[in-house]
């Protein structure tokens, strides 16, 4: 009776083991599935579960691996002893000497593993159900992962979801498979939605951290505002018209600059659209917000005055080297230009990336009658003449002593109540005191700098180096340390009186570098 007995009993335990394998792959293969995930995330989840119940059984100090085989769904539960020549006290049950290794294989050296087969455990309740709750975990944090990889890729898209619940002001948002949330300051002012609205937003951020993943919407972006008319425009969504800057103030107005290569295609009349149809939709879905479509040009100047219409504009002025430019416009455009609020010039300042001071045409005369004064005087008192004769050389055009010092005495001799005398004194006395000037200068370059490299740089000119020495500039490295906006600043420039062209500050201050390049190398 015993042998039968025996038998039956190792009969009905295969064929449990039959069962669980078959169990497995199937649990396995329907949650993959069902959660869109990697089968193989799901088979990891359950290996973890089983070295868990397997550590309950035989240790938890113990180095104890499972793996299960994809495709037979055979369990392998193993005990690892790491070969080491000293045990250490807190790894002992992982490790075992290298003596009593070799006895076990003679070929095998420290720091690889002695593997040890362990016999199948059989779950019991607990065991099971805390194997099943670690499946669990790690499923669920296998799909967040995929949704996570999923919306990363995304940032940048609109989203189209609805409104789950709002939460002190902020909406969170079923995308489907996912939640996002679009905080209250991402919000359009004095728009309202509800449970169960559809809502469109742009997907800005997508953050993973310990408490998970999170997508973040914008209905505030300017990108928001870029991606819309992607929509409605074929020609933006076929790169024929590209869009080059947005401006946004959300709810109110916005700025956006188009541009194309196409010379058959007006990329402003297309983003308009039959009627203002195109545009009207961008309009109807921020809400009413104004929106001004203007063209796009690689000249600065142009741009400009594209960015600030409606307003009419007279004169530009643009220090490239301080990112700033001054517009001149009529007396009557003021308001229009600077907008509500100052709205319209600070859309345009955004849409250009330039910073923009206004002035009125009585303004930009006064500024340069103030100007005339200040450079007739300078002249009157350095070449010791009468305010009538400086400032007719102001008028011609010879603002500074150098520019009346290169000149010809018949060129001088030109200008208006100048006789042939008055000319050839004006111009002596120039000379002379660009002669004492250079004197002086060559003196305080002597005394103060000894770096012959900086002397010896080329464009660098004794009235450059008296300039620079009296700012304590003495050597070729504190040169390099310098910006080209800090020597040609109109206003606080070292060599702002020497009317200097900036790509020549430029190339003279990449010339001081070049020493830093070759200690680097």
């Amino acid at each position: 009776m015993g042998f039968p007995a025996f038998f039956l009993v190792n009969y009905m335990a295969k064929q449990k083991i039959k069962v669980i394998r078959e169990e497995m792959l199937q649990v396995a293969n329907s949650v993959a599935q069902e959660k869109n995930i990697d089968q193989d995330s799901v088979f990891a989840a359950m290996e973890q579960a089983l070295e868990k119940s397997a550590r309950v059984k035989y240790g938890f100090e113990r180095d104890i691996r499972v793996s299960i085989n994809r495709a037979t769904g055979d369990i392998s539960l193993n005990s690892y002893l790491e070969v080491v020549e000293t045990l250490t006290e807190e790894d002992q049950a992982k490790q075992i000497l290298l003596d009593e290794a070799i006895k076990v294989n003679p070929n095998i050296k420290v720091g690889e593993f002695i593997v040890k087969e362990l016999p199948q455990i059989e779950l019991g309740r607990v065991a099971a159900h805390n194997a099943k709750g670690v499946i669990i975990q790690k499923v669920r944090e296998a799909d967040k992962s995929k949704q996570y990889e999923e919306y990363k890729d995304k940032i940048g898209e609109i989203a189209i979801g609805i409104v789950k619940r709002i939460e002190f002001g902020n909406l969170i948002v079923d995308l489907g498979k996912s939640e996002a949330i679009i905080k209250r300051e991402e919000l359009i002012p004095r728009e309202t939605f509800k449970n169960g609205d559809r809502v469109r937003a742009y997907i800005y951020e997508v953050k993973n951290d310990v408490k998970g993943y999170q997508v973040f919407l914008s209905r505030t972006h300017p990108q928001f505002l870029a991606k819309l008319f992607f929509q409605e425009v074929p020609e933006i969504y076929e790169g024929v018209i590209e869009v080059k800057s947005v401006a946004r103030d959300p709810g109110s107005r916005a700025k956006i600059s188009v541009h194309t290569d196409d010379s058959t295609i007006d990329p402003v009349g297309a983003c308009v659209g039959m009627r203002g149809s195109r545009v009207q939709a961008v309009v109807n879905e921020l809400q009413g917000e104004k929106i001004d479509i203007v063209t796009w040009s690689n000249n600065q100047a142009t741009f400009l005055a594209n960015a600030l219409a409606p307003a009419e504009v007279s004169k530009i002025f643009l220090y490239e080297e301080k990112n700033k430019v001054e517009v001149v416009i009529p007396d009557d455009q003021l308001s229009l230009a600077i907008g509500r609020k100052g709205q319209n010039v600070k859309l345009a300042s955004n849409l250009t990336n330039l910073e923009i001071d206004i002035l009125t045409e009585a303004e930009e005369s006064e500024r340069r009658q103030i100007e005339f004064k200040e450079k007739s005087s300078l002249l009157s008192e350095l070449l010791d003449v009468e305010d009538v004769i400086a400032q007719l050389l102001v008028t011609e055009g010879y603002v500074s002593v150098e520019s009346i010092a290169s000149e010809t005495v018949e060129n001088i001799e030109k200008i208006e109540g100048f006789d042939d005398d008055l000319a050839k004194e004006i111009l002596s006395r120039a000379k002379n005191y660009i002669k004492e000037l250079n004197d002086e200068n060559q003196k305080i370059v002597n005394e103060k700098i000894l770096d012959e490299d900086l002397k010896n740089l080329n464009g660098m000119t004794v009235q450059m180096l008296a300039l620079l020495a009296k700012e304590k500039i003495i050597t070729l490295n504190d040169f390099a340390e310098l910006a080209s906006y800090e020597l040609i600043d109109k206003e606080e420039g070292i060599f702002k009186n020497l009317d200097l062209e900036e790509e020549l500050v430029s190339k003279m201050i990449m010339q001081a570098r070049e020493n830093w390049f070759a200690e680097e190398k």
